[in-house]
């Protein structure tokens, strides 16, 4: 019982989704942490996770899924607006920061409704 509970595909999928937000959330404090450092590129979750991990999603294999993994690459889309070659923006890194907190916050209700039935599973009562 427990372990189909946390084998379903939406599951997982919710589990990859947070290992890509905590993992954003890393890069845009690095990135912040780098505003003023002289040729600092930018670097974000790989923009192919998201389309990877639709794939995987659905095909409804959970080994396919799990075994998508987010990573941190340089955006190639960020420009340079200052002569020292960086290319961090305050304002797009606080909105980012800001997008993530939600989907992040989204992602942890939605693992949290899995633990609920199990809670519920086991004492019969909701909360």
């Amino acid at each position: 019982m427990i372990e189909a509970l946390f084998n379903q595909p939406s599951y997982v999928a919710t589990r990859k989704m947070m290992d890509a937000t905590a993992l954003r959330h890393a890069a845009i404090a690095s990135n912040l942490a780098h505003i003023e450092t002289p040729n600092y590129k930018r670097i974000d979750v790989a923009p192919n996770f998201a389309a990877e991990l639709r794939t995987a999603v659905g095909t409804q294999d959970t080994n396919r899924i799990a075994s998508v993994q987010p990573s941190l690459v340089e955006d190639s889309t960020a420009t340079s607006a200052t002569k020292d070659g960086n290319n961090v923006q305050l304002e797009t890194e606080l909105m980012s920061l800001n997008e993530n907190t939600v989907a992040h916050a989204l992602e942890t209700q939605l693992a949290s409704g899995t633990l609920l039935k199990l809670r519920l599973a086991i004492t019969g009562r909701n909360a």
